[in-house]
């Protein structure tokens, strides 16, 4: 399975100037503008971040999946949610042909937790052998950051802060989360469980 990220979140649509305030930069000054680019990157790690910990995108943008077998012949739980739309499956062979499943075979189950993509009729269309299926997708919660909920947002701008003030230090490199954002996204992860227990 090969989950890739399409298109990528605009600079304008990242919250700097709300990042600033939590931060409490000063504003006014000929100079305000001078670490955007910065800021900018903190929030996106950040994003990041909360995104691999929780299976949720904040912000919207289209993703591609690829898989070689279906988990489940009349439904696929996809790998990220909100999703809002299913944009196109194709079937690639062996060969690398690709061929379009019409719109009508299949439905988007939109769930908060485990979307997924269910058969129109007793089963989803067979992967072609050595071959895979590639399902484009718009996921997000929204395409602007007050679309994201409050709580997400909080969590962001805390690592991002955390990010930011802990920017020269060199020896918290073992995936450390800060107490705060944890509690915040809790909620928010799915426990998936598998044949041999948990995860």
């Amino acid at each position: 399975m090969m989950l890739i990220e399409e298109t990528t979140v605009a600079d304008a649509v990242l919250p700097v100037d709300a990042f600033k305030a939590h931060l409490r930069q000063g504003t006014g000054f000929g100079e305000d503008t001078l670490q955007d680019e910065v800021l900018r990157s903190f929030l996106r790690a950040s994003i990041a971040a909360v995104e691999a910990r929780t299976g949720k995108v904040l912000l919207e943008r289209d993703f591609s999946w690829t898989l070689t077998i279906w988990r489940d012949a009349t439904a696929q739980v996809l790998p990220v949610a909100p999703v809002k739309a299913i944009t196109s499956v194709e079937m690639v062979a062996r060969d690398g042909a690709r061929t379009a499943v019409a719109n009508d075979a299949f439905w988007l189950e939109q769930d908060q937790q485990r979307p997924r993509v269910r058969a129109t009729g007793t089963c989803l269309p067979r992967v072609p052998h050595n071959g895979s299926v590639v399902l484009t997708f718009l996921a997000g919660y929204g395409a602007a950051w007050d679309d994201v909920p409050a709580d997400l947002r909080q969590a962001v701008l805390l690592l991002a802060s955390h990010y930011y003030e802990f920017r020269n230090e060199t020896s918290l490199s073992d995936g450390c989360m800060p107490f705060g954002v944890a509690s915040l996204i809790e909620r928010y992860k799915v426990m998936r469980i598998w044949s041999g227990g948990t995860a």
